[in-house]
């Protein structure tokens, strides 16, 4: 079954069943992936060497719909969910050593994915439009799923939670693994399509539909707020 017509693969192209979007309040809970300084920061070109500047043009992008509809979107659903008291979590990368030996051997890699952020590391921080308030639960990871290697899925249950809705950075890496992973757990998944982005919108339509109707039902702000209200 699927609850849309977008980015629907050739795996789901013969599925014709429709279904609608339904949100159990008590049942569901959001999940806001790696919404962190250190991946939405915008770097300030004139303070960057000459041989990276060529590259932070091609983010330029990335970071406007962060700012334009990633941002904006979350900030709509954390206000519907924390109106209608439901769930919040926020999943987030920093290690519990100093030195980042305690990383995944995924976030020691070379290149894009080679991350280092330590305990009380700024780049760390859940960005401040979006930062948790009282005892919302912030999920500490060292590698890309939130549910691998972590204590997520355990609490969820406990919780009654059956339901995860998902936004979050990168939807082809951290997004991706984690619901992946949910799905695994047997969780319903919903992802936002505008409430989550890839490096480039061709990476985020390519992985949208590898997920879509397999992992999870990929639907947008909209839709989902209709569904909760």
């Amino acid at each position: 079954m699927r609850v849309n017509d977008r980015y629907v693969s050739l795996y789901y192209e013969d599925d014709h069943e429709i279904g609608k979007v339904v949100i159990e309040r008590e049942k569901t809970a959001l999940l806001i992936v790696d919404l962190q300084r250190v991946f939405l920061t915008r770097p300030t070109e004139a303070n960057l060497p000459e041989e990276r500047k060529a590259s932070a043009k091609k983010w330029k992008p990335f970071y406007d719909k962060i700012d334009k509809v990633v941002i904006p979107n979350n900030r709509k659903i954390l206000k519907a969910f924390r109106e209608k008291k439901m769930e919040v979590i926020f999943a987030k990368i920093q290690g519990y050593k100093k030195d980042g030996r305690d990383r995944s051997l995924v976030h020691k890699a070379t290149g894009f994915n080679e991350l280092l952020l330590p305990p009380g590391s700024r780049d760390a921080e859940i960005v401040p439009e979006l930062a948790p308030i009282e005892d919302e639960i912030v999920i500490t990871k060292t590698t890309d799923s939130a549910i691998n290697g972590t204590k997520l899925a355990l609490i969820l249950k406990n919780m009654g939670i059956d339901t995860v809705v998902v936004t979050g950075v990168f939807t082809d890496q951290c997004v991706s693994g984690t619901v992946r992973g949910l799905a695994d757990e047997s969780f319903k998944v919903w992802l936002i399509e505008d409430g989550c982005m890839a490096a480039t919108e061709e990476i985020q339509s390519h992985e949208l539909a590898v997920l879509n109707n397999i992992y999870c039902h990929v639907i947008n702000t909209k839709e989902l707020l209709e569904a909760i209200i």
